[in-house]
């Protein structure tokens, strides 16, 4: 197993994710724990030392089946990783209830990751407010050593982290992103990096694979990988990427079965970084499987002055991608509810005038039709 040096503390590059753990019967709020405890046991046993856990994980029972899992192992011999539910705004004002509850689910006197959990668009704004005193509370458990390390994992965009590390981001000791070669540039996950290296803050990745849909790739794109690395599989590469980034210290895998997890310890036995020509071929097939699917906006704002209900169409179809090219997701529709109501895509009359000056012939009112009817979904 590969290490990174955290202050004091060497952690596995590779953190066993707990939102995908094998479950029964296709029912996700039902974890199978003998076959979880199978995998922690592997885990352990092959060197990972990173355990990520969270409120609302497999609705509630993540948490607890990780409790007594990890109850068997020398509180000592791994990290564990939890989070405060700010994606839910009825919580913030129970931040002392569900600090000691999740303690107590997980089986521990003390945490040594704990997160500000997906600060993003939706609750940027409950998040800084200081009258709901999550940040003072959290900061007094950190004093008191039942949290070891502070931080925070985010959904939102750059802005919304930029908000969010003004005010709090002295405090912060690391933070969790989605950080993958697909979203390198799709989410803009190059400037959130260099965001963070302004101050200095370590990088925790999650989605890796973007939730699966990078572990398999098109045959063409395949075989130009396979050409570079004979011996790496697809999904490698994904984590491979991430290993060429010295700023990034634990890569969360959620896996869901033993051969995803044997696969992957696999990968991370060896520390194999891309080189130039290798990174280049990468992020072209990423640009290329982007193309395919999304639409070719540059952000030009020229459809906006001639937009009558004056929306931010670069925005929206910037959300429309994701949406589309995730196939669904929570991330589009979080960000739409957070839009005043004559400022979302189902405000767009259809007159068409954004598109008379659209250097890229978008169809945008069609763009703006259809992620209203996605939305409904």
């Amino acid at each position: 197993m590969i290490y990174r040096d955290y202050k004091d503390l060497k952690l596995s590059a590779l953190g066993m994710g707990c939102m995908r753990l094998p479950v029964i019967d296709g029912d996700d709020a039902k974890v199978d724990e003998a076959a979880t405890a199978d995998m922690v046991q592997y885990a352990m046993d092959h060197g990972v030392n990173y355990y990520d856990t969270a409120w609302g994980y497999h609705n509630g029972t993540s948490e607890l089946v990780m409790g007594r899992v990890l109850s068997k192992y020398p509180r000592e011999s791994f990290y564990l990783a939890d989070k405060f539910p700010g994606y839910d705004l009825s919580n913030m004002d129970k931040v002392e209830e569900i600090f000691e509850e999740q303690l107590k689910k997980c089986q521990t006197e003390y945490f040594d990751f704990y997160l500000f959990h997906n600060v993003c668009e939706m609750n940027i704004d409950a998040y800084l407010d200081e009258s709901h005193g999550i940040h003072k509370y959290l900061m007094e458990q950190k004093k008191n050593g039942r949290i070891r390390h502070l931080g925070f994992s985010a959904h939102g965009n750059y802005d919304v982290m930029k908000s969010f590390l003004e005010k709090y981001g002295k405090d912060m000791e690391f933070c969790q992103i989605q950080l993958n070669y697909l979203d390198w540039t799709f989410q803009d996950a190059k400037g959130k990096m260099e965001l963070l290296k302004e101050y200095d803050i370590p990088v925790w990745v999650m989605e890796p694979l973007r939730g699966g849909s990078l572990a398999k790739i098109n045959e063409e794109a395949a075989k130009k990988l396979e050409a570079l690395r004979p011996e790496d599989s697809i999904p490698a590469w994904a984590f491979r990427f991430l290993q060429s980034m010295p700023e990034v210290k634990v890569t969360l895998s959620g896996m869901s079965n033993a051969q995803q997890l044997i696969e992957n310890i696999a990968t991370f036995e060896e520390d194999k970084p891309l080189n130039k020509e290798e990174m280049d071929t990468l992020l072209g097939i990423a640009d290329d499987m982007v193309k395919k699917i999304v639409l070719p906006c540059t952000a030009c704002h020229y459809c906006v002055s001639h937009c009558p209900q004056e929306l931010d169409i670069p925005r929206i179809l910037e959300l429309y991608n994701e949406h589309c090219f995730t196939g669904g997701g929570f991330i589009a529709p979080m960000v739409v509810s957070t839009l005043p109501e004559d400022k979302r895509p189902s405000a767009c009359i259809g007159c068409r005038s954004c598109e008379a000056v659209c250097p890229q012939q978008i169809k945008i009112s069609e763009a703006m039709a259809d992620f209203t009817e996605r939305l409904k979904g």
